[in-house]
């Protein structure tokens, strides 16, 4: 694999809740070495160890607070109940975080489930199918291949995983001679990170990064028929349908897995095209410290993390870290400190500038702070 960037001291989670400013600057740091194949597409940390990192409790990855985020999962779990006939099937998630993606497609198709995430808090689910759902708070593994499903989802997981081809060899595994057993995964899309080098969306515990190419071609050598590839959420989110099948599959690549030229391109230009985005920000952030403003930034978890860790000193100028999620709040930022307040601490900071870690939620943001008589200027990454 060729390095194409590589970037130290970076905290090794992103979204764990640490209780004090001495304990968030301390915490653990890790090099990434991001290399990339020209032969498949496969991007990883070549630096990557998986000792460094911590999926527990305390692990707050939830995106479930913001309506724009709830009507994309709702719509995403509506179009695969229909598309998979999903009623009244066993649905297994590895990889489900709170549960509420589970939960939807419980609810919504008369489903049951089974979840798996070390990460997850029982106390937490509430829902009309919470009593046909069940909930394991460990890792997935081989050892838990007796649990059958009709649907396998794992979404946001893949890309924490480093040796994912074993990963993707024991789902199939665990599916064996079922052969027509359909799964759906959903991870970030790395040829928009490689093409508007979004430096916020490359942090330690992602070190693992796909393109549509890369994809299916993983899926494909592990046992699987790819049924479409996708992106969703402004083309931020990479999926794919597949069902499994018996090896070798022959199967014709999909257009969109043409992509190993546009990658090559990619990434023989990211170094220069960073240095020059990385500059840009720190000018704005530069600005804003010369001219005395305050500064929040709006969404603390792993965006912002990688956001203030890429930047360095230029970004001691942010003040707050704003996140919706009430469970977050209170708590500090690895690395950087940064306190994380809640939406109505602004009202009281009237912030000059606030920098918005995912633009996606601009809209959303912005009627908020209208709302509270607020009027910062919006830079949205």
């Amino acid at each position: 694999m060729t390095v194409f960037h590589t970037a130290t001291g970076v905290p090794t989670n992103s979204c764990i809740l640490l209780d004090s400013q001495e304990e968030a600057r301390a915490y653990p740091t890790g090099e990434i070495r991001l290399g990339f194949c020209a032969a498949c597409g496969f991007i990883s940390n070549t630096a990557f160890d998986a000792k460094l990192t911590e999926y527990s409790a305390r692990y707050e990855e939830t995106q479930g607070y913001s309506p724009t985020f709830n009507a994309f999962h709702r719509a995403l779990a509506e179009r695969l109940i229909a598309r998979h006939d999903l009623h009244g099937k066993d649905i297994i998630e590895i990889g489900c975080g709170k549960g509420e993606f589970l939960m939807l497609l419980c609810e919504l198709g008369n489903n049951r489930g089974v979840g798996f995430d070390p990460g997850v808090h029982v106390e937490r689910i509430r829902g009309a199918a919470a009593d046909r759902v069940q909930f394991i708070a460990d890792f997935y593994s081989d050892k838990y291949a007796g649990h059958r499903g009709d649907f396998v989802a794992c979404k946001m997981t893949l890309e924490h995983i480093h040796p994912t081809g074993e990963f993707i060899a024991t789902v199939r595994q665990a599916i064996g001679d079922r052969v027509g057993t359909d799964v759906f995964f959903q991870i970030p899309e790395s040829t928009r990170i490689l093409r508007d080098c979004a430096f916020e969306d490359v942090y330690y515990e992602h070190c693992s990064y796909f393109s549509p190419g890369s994809l299916a071609r993983l899926f494909r050598a592990k046992g699987f028929e790819v049924l479409g590839l996708d992106t969703e959420y402004d083309g931020q989110y990479l999926t794919i349908e597949a069902r499994a099948a018996a090896l070798p599959v022959r199967q014709a690549p999909l257009p969109a897995e043409d992509d190993i030229a546009l990658l090559t391109g990619y990434v023989r230009s990211f170094p220069e095209r960073l240095a020059a985005k990385l500059g840009e920000w720190r000018a704005l952030l530069g600005r804003f410290a010369a001219e005395g403003r305050r500064v929040a930034l709006w969404g603390a978890g792993s965006k912002a993390v990688a956001f203030l860790a890429t930047l360095g000193e230029a970004a001691r100028v942010v003040q707050y870290g704003v996140d919706i999620n009430p469970y977050r709040q209170g708590h500090f930022l690895p690395g950087t400190a940064l306190p994380i307040v809640g939406p109505a601490s602004l009202e009281q900071f009237r912030p000059d500038a606030v920098v918005i870690m995912n633009r996606i939620y601009r809209d959303e943001i912005a009627r908020d702070l209208e709302g509270r008589g607020l009027a910062p200027e919006l830079h949205a990454l």
